[in-house]
């Protein structure tokens, strides 16, 4: 089955941060704080899915405190920091909300996802994913983590439901 015919069936998108959200690399200044650089692009997905009424959901191993701010200002209510066990997160996630496996999608781009990846409808990842996580992926990218690839999945998804506005009252749709 094409990815395309999984996308009409997603209410809930779910990512992981670093090299996914972020190009993977990270900044660290002489006080050891660390900085990671999110794209614009995908903000504005993020904030479009979350208006649309998608359920949004971040579960990350990472735990900077910056990135939940971000996402939050995007209007991401469900973000999961410092996961470790991402796949015990996602079922109760599931659960809590009363959503099907088959209508989530996840982007995850390293082997900590692998398991998770397994767990949901659509396993997506980023172009410069590892080949593991590649290999199992229903969709992959043709934009690399931090560089547009959260957008492209989004923009996907919101265009085959015929929901990706172009300008107020225009939606653009393709199947």
């Amino acid at each position: 089955m094409s990815y395309k015919e999984y996308l009409k069936h997603i209410t809930t998108f779910i990512f992981d941060v670093d090299g996914v959200l972020t190009d993977g690399t990270i900044q660290v200044n002489t006080e050891g704080e660390m900085f990671r650089t999110m794209n614009i692009k995908d903000g504005y997905g993020l904030k479009t899915a979350v208006d649309q009424g998608y359920n949004v959901c971040v579960i990350s191993g990472g735990s900077n405190e910056g990135v939940r701010v971000r996402l939050q200002n995007l209007g991401v209510k469900d973000i999961f920091l410092g996961a470790h066990h991402k796949t015990k997160i996602l079922e109760d996630y599931l659960k809590a909300n009363n959503i099907e496996r088959e209508n989530t999608l996840f982007m995850g781009d390293d082997l900590p996802d692998y398991e998770i990846m397994q767990k949901v409808g659509l396993p997506t990842c980023p172009q410069d994913a590892v080949p593991e996580i590649k290999a199992i992926s229903k969709y992959v990218s043709h934009k690399k983590g931090g560089k547009g690839c959260v957008r492209d999945v989004i923009e996907q998804v919101l265009k085959v439901q015929g929901k990706w506005k172009v300008t107020e009252g225009v939606s653009a749709k393709y199947d």
